[in-house]
């Protein structure tokens, strides 16, 4: 698989927090040649399974990785523009000369816009030391305003236009890659168990509405009812000005997560098996609610033991969010080598004492 070109193209599907259907189309076609069922179940989360080889009934191990990205939504036509409010964490901060696109109702194709707003020459010495709050920005399609309110209605999508680009080594800046990241990882770790054995059913969840209220997770894990589930999410990559001892290094292999939203033998078993082969980790402690999907599976029925693999992103919630290639496909082979070596007995570890 071209690790590359595949999350490019992941990153490329607009696919908004509960309007998830482009980027679920697209990881369809991507999972459903490396699986044996695949359906889209009723939240909108998109589940693929390969099938294990062990005696039925067999156990299952769920990954789960969302595919639901931030974006903005139009809260009114105001003349030639429009009015905004978020889907997801939007950072006010970096919004201001942002090009986007607005998925217009009426329109064949979406409408390239830019965000502005009023010129800093004529705002008070007040107003230039604030972020410009969301509701006080507005979107310029460049259209007069009976085209714009023919197109355009309230409720209608905008996202971000910011192409992918590479960066010097292999370090890839997008949008969208918190979490098409992961989603990738999952790729790799599908095309990975094509020439492995595993006797555990693998079913690999893209989740629907993580950055809104971690529904697609809740309900997915509820009706699969896995005997345990592995999270890939993005974590916080190190950069000026972020502590050191809550970030982590691109291109030095994913992190383990480590606190209550982690089952303390899940994360010993995923540790052992990047030991084992020679894939390089951080733990990442976790000391309170992940902010994963995690979060959602392990408070599922009477409880599922969770594990987050983090993969390191730098800018996270901005158009120009930056990753290592190098730890996306790390991300993948570890989370394939640990599914490939359950075994029936697994589950006898996984205990409290």
């Amino acid at each position: 698989m071209d690790v590359l070109a595949h999350l490019k193209e992941l990153c490329a599907a607009p696919g908004l927090s509960a309007y998830e259907a482009p980027i679920r189309e697209m990881v369809r076609a991507a999972w459903e040649p490396l699986t044996n069922l695949i359906r889209v179940d009723k939240f909108g989360s998109l589940w693929a399974t390969k099938t294990g080889s062990g005696p039925a009934p067999r156990r299952k191990a769920m990954i789960a990785a969302h595919m639901d990205a931030i974006g903005m939504m139009v809260t009114k036509v105001d003349g030639a523009f429009l009015r905004i409010t978020e889907i997801g964490g939007v950072d006010a901060r970096v919004m201001l000369g942002q090009p986007v696109l607005v998925h217009a109702a009426n329109a064949r194709e979406p409408l390239p816009a830019v965000v502005g707003s009023r010129p800093p020459h004529i705002l008070t010495a007040a107003e230039k030391d604030k972020v410009i709050p969301l509701d006080q920005l507005f979107v310029d399609p460049g259209l007069p305003a009976d085209e714009v309110a023919r197109l355009v209605r309230v409720g209608d999508l905008i996202s971000f236009a910011q192409p992918p680009f590479e960066m010097q080594g292999d370090y890839l800046v997008a949008k969208s890659l918190d979490n098409r990241a992961s989603v990738a990882a999952v790729s790799v770790a599908l095309e990975a168990l094509q020439d492995r054995k595993h006797e555990w059913d693998v079913i690999a969840v893209a989740t629907a509405q993580e950055e809104e209220n971690l529904g697609g997770a809740y309900t997915a894990a509820f009706e699969i009812q896995p005997d345990l589930a592995v999270v890939i999410d993005v974590t916080w990559a190190s950069a000026p000005g972020l502590p050191e001892h809550k970030t982590f290094s691109l291109g030095d292999g994913p992190t383990i997560g480590l606190g209550p939203n982690i089952h303390p033998k899940l994360h010993k078993a995923l540790a052992d098996t990047a030991t084992r082969f020679e894939i390089p980790y951080r733990v990442e402690v976790i000391p309170r609610h992940s902010g994963t999907d995690a979060y959602a599976i392990q408070v599922t029925r009477a409880g599922i033991p969770a594990s987050v693999v983090g993969i390191p992103l730098r800018n996270m919630h901005t158009p120009v969010e930056v990753v290592s290639i190098k730890d996306v496909s790390r991300t993948g082979r570890l989370v394939a080598e640990f599914l490939a070596g359950l075994d029936g007995n697994f589950l006898d570890t996984v205990k409290w004492d």
